[in-house]
């Protein structure tokens, strides 16, 4: 199979060659987003994107709120400012979905999985989502080997007026205790230099009231009763510093990170317990760097290169259960090479090579030091003529395990793993009428996931005998787009996307214990996701100056265990039930209105009734739940400064409800900001 679709990827390049024309005027536009418009459909794969102006509508404080609000999309969240947040698409598992921060993908010593909460909106541009990969095959080879992408752009130094500088000073502060300030500063160095850096600080105490109600699998209370949500509080410091440069035909940026935080970890409430006495370190660094450039017009080069160190402390103090104090720290090099060529005006190839070392360590006894090599290679293609857009790519993953072999105290040797796979992905859009923003689009991609070092080696979590996991993903769907001239109406926005996933030998992390940090891993075998992705937005200009837009989401998804029902009981037990926490059916509603300096917004999101076992009896059932958020703002121009004040209220309507078992969420809260630009 994999031989065949290889085949296929290079015929359907020779072909396309055979029809390419040198005269063509087809013109690729720049990835980017006009602030309060719908951008024309310019992309060959469904794509989903948050601007700064959009961010700044929403009631979110960090990455993980927002993308709340994009389709096909589920969130993890325990609760609380510090909960820990990851995200999940399209079923497929967090592991699937890389995040990448300016070009360059995060890593994380934790499960392998990113902490979307860790990461502040205050210096975040835009938040793209992509399905399968980008419409860009000038991009590194890690950039294909991702079932979905997440990319995080950051704001990037621009100056009005010959202006040398700009300040941005931030305060936010509401319920659980909450002081934020920040701090953003950009200075232009040259004409072609500018840099930048800022900095965040955040408090919370954590606390909220939440009404807890149990209900036995006949329906009858088993108890019900108010009571106060505790050890969630946090204390985290973020720095970053960049600096930006243009050179003839290309540009270049270096950047630091630092984040800095310890976290109490409220844990589930189970047994009748309350309150939990668990503790979190972290800190994470890393530096990276980017150079791009354009020779000849014909020729385009990429070098990324980062290099990131994680530390993390798990302490729990209660020797009741058991006494844990856990270290661990992970150090990772990276680099990357990416060339592309235009051979006809229409027609383009790329390759790219990349090298990652990540070497893990740690305080647990009988711990395995894991080193990992990984080297990733690809090769893709792309064309475009008239309406029709077509993509292919092969990537090549390579990974070199090593590992200890303990046994009591003493080491038994060096365990060596090698694994390599080849994943091919094509990707087609056509435009069947050339006066109109209507589009097809379909694609193909097969993905290869490796088993994260805490899925294999963490004592008493890993399983050294996990099977790598392996997913195939089908797409079709349509967009269209409409500019009214005429009318009140400015824009209209409607895409549709069905597709397929078939995962296999699936890894999930399931909770152990009542720390976030603790799971122990298990392949599910056969997973099969059905689903449907719906978006609609618009924008209205009425009279006296007033401004609206709305946004909908809508995701249906069937995602069942097809394990063997013939392998075990629990697999029968199983067999077609919805797997854990996925919703068939969740959606969001945003609606913005402006008038003078007066910004009113309103955000509903929706997640239907799950299961957190794929088991799906009445034991197991999650209610459904839903939020309403309101905001309002007003700016006051001070000179060539000005004054934002925004109030926001979330959970309006005071909606009791937990994301995770176990893991009740805050009630209704609000936050007061202020923001003050120069």
């Amino acid at each position: 199979m994999n031989r065949f679709l290889t085949l296929c990827v290079v015929l359907a390049s020779a072909v396309l060659s055979v029809f390419a024309d040198n005269d063509s005027t087809t013109t690729t536009l720049p990835d980017f987003m006009l602030v309060g418009k719908t951008r024309p459909y310019e992309e060959v794969i469904p794509a989903q994107h948050l601007d700064g102006k959009s961010l700044e509508q929403l009631n979110s404080h960090n990455v993980a709120d927002a993308i709340r609000y994009f389709s096909g999309v589920q969130i993890k969240d325990y609760g609380g400012v510090g909960g820990v947040k990851t995200v999940d698409i399209r079923s497929m598992g967090t592991n699937h979905m890389g995040v990448f921060y300016d070009g360059i993908q995060l890593g994380n010593a934790q499960n392998g999985q990113i902490d979307l909460g860790k990461f502040s909106l205050d210096n975040i541009e835009e938040i793209s989502l992509y399905n399968g990969q980008k419409s860009d095959i000038f991009q590194s080879a890690k950039d294909f080997g991702a079932a979905g992408t997440i990319y995080l752009r950051t704001r990037h130094p621009r100056f009005r007026d010959r202006r040398r500088y700009n300040l941005n000073l931030t305060f936010r502060t509401g319920s659980f205790g909450l002081a934020n300030p920040s701090a953003r500063f950009e200075y232009r160095i040259s004409d072609r230099i500018s840099a930048s850096a800022n900095m965040e600080y955040t408090y919370a105490t954590g606390r909220y009231r939440f009404r807890y109600r149990k209900l036995f699998p006949d329906h009858t209370v088993a108890w019900d009763t108010t009571a106060t949500r505790k050890n969630g509080d946090i204390h985290a410091f973020r720095a970053e510093a960049g600096i930006y440069g243009r050179i003839s035909g290309g540009r270049w940026y270096a950047k630091l990170y630092y984040y800095d935080s310890e976290k109490g970890i409220p844990g589930a409430i189970v047994n009748n317990v309350w309150k939990n006495s668990q503790r979190q370190w972290d800190r994470n660094f890393f530096a990276q760097g980017s150079w791009q450039k354009t020779i000849n017009g014909k020729w385009e080069l990429m070098a990324n290169a980062k290099y990131a160190r994680d530390y993390m402390r798990y302490l729990n103090p209660d020797t009741t259960l058991m006494y844990i104090d856990n270290k661990f720290w992970q150090d990772e090099t990276y680099v990357s090479l990416v060339a592309k060529y235009e051979i006809l005006h229409d027609w383009d190839v790329s390759a790219a090579a990349d090298w990652q070392w990540n070497g893990l360590d740690a305080t647990l006894v009988n711990f395995a030091e894991p080193q990992r090599h990984t080297l990733l290679t690809s090769v893709a293609t792309a064309w475009r003529r008239n309406g029709l857009k077509a993509q292919g790519s092969i990537l090549g993953t390579f990974v070199f395990d090593r590992s200890s072999i303990i046994s009591g105290t003493q080491k038994l040797g060096t365990r060596r793993k090698h694994f390599h796979e080849f994943t091919p992905a094509v990707f087609i859009s056509w435009q069947p009428f050339e006066q109109r923003q209507f589009n097809l689009r379909a694609f193909y991609k097969k993905i290869f996931r490796m088993p994260t070092f805490n899925d294999l080696y963490y004592t008493d979590i890993g399983n050294a005998e996990l099977k790598p996991e392996y997913v195939s993903q089908y797409n079709i769907g349509a967009v269209y787009d409409f500019f009214f001239t005429r009318s009140a109406f400015r824009t209209l926005h409607l895409s549709l996307d069905g597709y397929h996933n078939r995962i296999t030998d699936k890894i999930i992390a399931v909770p152990k214990g009542t720390g976030q940090y603790r799971w122990m891993m298990m392949n599910i075998g056969k997973v099969r996701i059905w689903g449907l992705d719906f978006t609609a937005s618009t924008e209205l200009s009425l009279p006296k100056g007033i401004t609206l837009n709305g946004r909908l989401n809508y995701t249906f998804q069937r995602a069942m265990d097809y394990s063997d029902p013939y392998d075990d009981k629990d697999a029968a037990a199983t067999y077609r039930g919805q797997i854990a926490y996925i919703p068939k059916h969740s959606g969001s509603a945003v609606l913005g209105g402006y008038w003078w300096r007066l910004n009113l917004n309103y955000s509903f999101i929706y997640v239907g009734e799950r299961w957190h076992n794929s088991s799906n009896i009445p034991a197991n059932y999650e209610q459904p739940w839903y939020t309403h958020d309101l905001s309002l703002s007003y700016t006051q121009p001070i000179s060539k400064s000005s004054l934002r004040a925004t109030l926001e209220i979330n959970n309006l309507l005071n909606q009791q409800y937990e994301v995770i078992s176990n893991y009740p969420m805050p009630g209704t809260n609000f936050k007061l900001i202020l923001q003050f630009d120069l």
